[in-house]
């Protein structure tokens, strides 16, 4: 397809958090200008709209790889086959509003800048997180994650791209029972952390949960994940709702340490759940995010130790106007 005429109808995603740079919904013009490869998998869809595949695996990954250069000045993204491919606004959309959590502990203003950490747990083979925080507001990463595979794309990703130069610290979990022990080390400290859990309790599960979302998007059934995912990034014994309680549980031993502990909650019954186990070990103060991504909503489970008069000295003593940088 040529780049003239290659506009896009997709319609304003209003649902997006306000500073999502993809609420005007994908020009696929400025796209493919930027990403030539993007050109053969947009077509119009049956609204007449531009668009590509979402059911096709190899459209996503090209999608994705354009929205990256495009907006994030990611020159270099891919993954390994078969491995999650995640939809970019949505990912986005975390970011800005762990964004507005910071700032509720820095007088209204997003902290900006490198002095800003934040831990992704399960990072992933995408590394998408710490692309779209580190662009968007400069903060360093760490990414942890089970899966050397997935690290060593993490890595690769991290390596050909200089302007994640000393934003991204990547490291290995090496025992899967464990989510932050290994890996926040000796008195290290985070201003926040995210997450991304295995939302399923087996194989089977993820599998006829994929099926539902390839009927929704009119399209045969089959084993194929459009948007990938492996064993360990899709589920976990117990779910989501076992992956959160462990969390929580080890979040407590970090009270000090951690500014904000925050993951993704994908079931509505999974909330009941965490409140309880979040009363249990005595969190200050537990905020929950509503999120609407494409066809479903999930939500942003965010708890801490301190209450506000401590999360204000804290931003007060950690997060420094860096030179070039602004508080907005």
């Amino acid at each position: 397809m040529s780049q003239s005429g290659a506009k896009s109808n997709t319609p304003f995603k209003k649902a997006l958090h306000p500073r999502n740079l993809h609420r005007a919904g994908y020009d696929f013009g400025q796209l493919i200008a930027t990403t030539p490869a993007l050109a053969p998998f947009v077509t119009k869809n049956r609204y007449g709209n531009l668009s590509v595949n979402f059911a096709d695996p190899a459209a996503l990954r090209m999608l994705n790889r354009a929205l990256l250069r495009h907006f994030y000045d990611i020159e270099f993204w891919d993954i390994p086959e078969e491995y999650l491919c995640p939809p970019i606004p949505g990912r986005a959309d975390y970011i800005h509003y762990i964004a507005d959590l910071l700032a509720l502990c820095n007088g209204g203003k997003v902290p900006h800048g490198s002095s800003v950490r934040a831990l992704d747990t399960g990072v992933g083979a995408n590394c998408v997180y710490p692309l779209i925080g580190t662009h968007a507001y400069g903060w360093h990463f760490t990414g942890s994650d089970i899966d050397p595979v997935s690290l060593a794309s993490a890595r690769r990703i991290v390596e050909a791209n200089p302007r994640l130069s000393g934003l991204v610290d990547l490291r290995l979990q090496g025992k899967a029972s464990d989510i932050f022990k290994g890996i926040v080390r000796g008195d290290e400290i985070f201003d926040v952390t995210i997450c991304n859990p295995p939302f399923h309790d087996s194989p089977e599960s993820a599998l006829a949960a994929n099926e539902r979302k390839r009927t929704n998007l009119k399209t045969e059934n089959d084993s194929k994940r459009n948007f990938g995912g492996m064993s360990n990034e899709l589920w976990t014994h117990g779910g989501e709702a076992s992956f959160v309680r462990r969390m929580i549980d080890e979040s407590a031993r970090l009270q000090s340490r951690v500014l904000w502990f925050s993951t993704l909650v994908s079931k509505k019954n999974t909330m009941e759940g965490v409140y309880k186990t979040l009363k249990r070990v005595k969190a200050v103060q537990v905020k929950t995010i509503n999120m609407e991504q494409g066809q479903k909503t999930s939500r942003i489970i965010a708890w801490s130790f301190m209450d506000r008069e401590g999360q204000s000295a804290w931003g007060a003593a950690r997060w420094k106007r860096e030179e070039g940088q602004t508080i907005q």
